[in-house]
């Protein structure tokens, strides 16, 4: 090769700069259930899910942080709101419910991107997703997607940000053979769902792009009114994904979404060794 490069290029490691980002591991020879989550209770984690809003007081929930709701106004212009009306669905209150069930310290917030019939437009959807990572929550539920297309390039754009910002989405996929995102982007946690009745077993998918099944079917779940009902779906698998994950967290707050799902593979139901 003709002549010298005389520096590195963009984006690169100086000699100098690799001894400044040496880190210690405290992983164990094997990683298990017991070392991933046995003893938390979500305590110091924060997760927020986008939804049709959360029932406040709901004796399954108690508590939320923080309630918005993302709205177009008259003008198609996107307005972000202290939510007054709470669930306008069910469906938020029951991954919600899901959450608090397994991570009973986490935090919870609520965006509502979903109206009474339980749809909304992409571009709320878009700009929830963005006020939740400008927000810096830990783990964001997804229990909804899009199939518009248009929108894909914006929305792949945001859950890279979450990626490289430490926030985990967790995303559910299309309860019907629907390409729909985000669930479908590498950079999220996607989940379908299983028959198990265990709510704290999981699997590995070897095949993506759904990566996690968690339990799904059959779930009793809270609902609008302060009651419950039973329902089935991968939004409530990937609330169990979402409530399992804010365990790991706050037991081992220094993970990254990377690590984060290592440690869910290595620690899944179908995974040699795990032990649960």
């Amino acid at each position: 090769m003709p002549g010298a490069i005389s520096s590195l290029p963009s984006n690169s490691l100086t000699a100098a700069r690799a001894t400044e980002i040496t880190f210690a591991s405290d992983w164990p020879f094997e990683v298990t259930p017991d070392w991933a989550w046995r003893g938390s209770t979500g305590s110091g984690v924060r997760v927020c899910i986008l939804d049709s809003g959360i029932e406040r007081g709901h004796p399954l929930i108690g508590g939320v942080e923080r309630a918005v709701a993302i709205e177009l106004d008259d003008d198609s212009e996107i307005r972000i709101v202290d939510d007054q009306d709470g669930d306008l669905f069910g469906h938020g209150t029951a991954v919600g419910g899901i959450v608090r069930s397994l991570a009973p310290d986490a935090g919870i917030a609520s965006v509502r991107v979903l109206g009474a019939r339980n749809r909304g437009s992409g571009e709320v959807m878009l700009a929830g997703l963005r006020w939740a990572i400008e927000h810096d929550y830990d783990v964001i539920n997804m229990s909804l997607s899009t199939s518009r297309r248009e929108l894909l390039a914006a929305l792949h754009e945001l859950t890279d940000s979450a990626y490289f910002r430490r926030s985990v989405v967790i995303a559910a996929a299309h309860n019907m053979a629907v390409d729909s995102y985000p669930w479908r982007f590498s950079s999220v946690f996607s989940v379908g769902s299983h028959e198990q009745s265990d709510p704290m077993c999981f699997y590995y998918n070897p095949a993506p792009p759904v990566e996690f099944y968690a339990r799904g079917l059959d779930v009793e779940v809270a609902w609008q009114g302060g009651g419950t009902l039973r329902a089935s779906g991968n939004s409530f698998a990937a609330a169990h994904i979402s409530a399992i994950a804010a365990l790991v967290l706050a037991k081992h707050p220094e993970l990254t979404p990377f690590e984060l799902k290592s440690v869910m593979r290595l620690t899944a139901a179908n995974t040699t060794g795990a032990r649960h």
